[in-house]
């Protein structure tokens, strides 16, 4: 394997359909094809709580993700294939991040944004609908995106601001502690 390393995971939170493909799984399988790198996928189960806390569903959902990754070419002898809530570290360090993520970083995320908004235009308490771990998104996407390394991230363009965040997570960390985490890029696939 390579040495620039790359990460994507999706969450399962519903279908497979072919926005995934278009978007997410097809750029990422030719991504890993065309550069010399070690290409790391992965089921992200703990984001998809923040959605669905229904055991039989999440089951069905984690399962048709993994399905759908292999039926389409994903090879387990040449990448990293792994569900997210198998690494312990991942959770671990997302602890040891969100000590150190400002709140005021994580109330600028689009996802909580954008529920606080449409709250706010409904006339109902801004926070309804929103749980920690919806907030919290972010710092539990750099965790995923930090402890491996990771050198490039591609994201579709709703996604751009997660890595960003990451890097700014990434780049506190360092001043506190050293050179610990390497900055992550994004690479959004213009042709999607």
């Amino acid at each position: 394997m390579g040495k620039e390393i790359v990460l994507t995971g999706i969450k399962p939170t519903g279908k497979v359909h072919a926005g995934n493909y278009i978007g997410a799984i097809k750029p990422a399988l030719q991504m890993a094809k065309a550069r010399d790198c070690t290409a790391l996928y992965f089921i992200a189960d703990y984001h998809g709580l923040t959605f669905i806390q229904n055991r039989e569903e999440f089951h069905h959902l984690s399962y048709s993700i993994a399905a759908t990754w292999l039926a389409l070419g994903l090879d387990p002898e040449k990448v990293i294939f792994y569900r997210q809530s198998d690494v312990p570290e991942i959770f671990e360090l997302s602890w040891i991040l969100s000590c150190m993520t400002p709140k005021g970083l994580m109330n600028r995320a689009h996802a909580y944004k954008a529920i606080v908004e449409r709250n706010e235009q409904s006339g109902i308490d801004v926070d309804t609908g929103v749980n920690m771990g919806l907030y919290t998104y972010p710092i539990l996407m750099s965790a995923d995106i930090l402890l491996f390394q990771s050198d490039v991230v591609p994201v579709g363009k709703d996604q751009i601001q997660h890595v960003e965040i990451a890097r700014d997570i990434a780049e506190a960390f360092n001043r506190h502690y050293g050179d610990t985490f390497k900055l992550p890029r994004y690479h959004v696939d213009e042709n999607t």
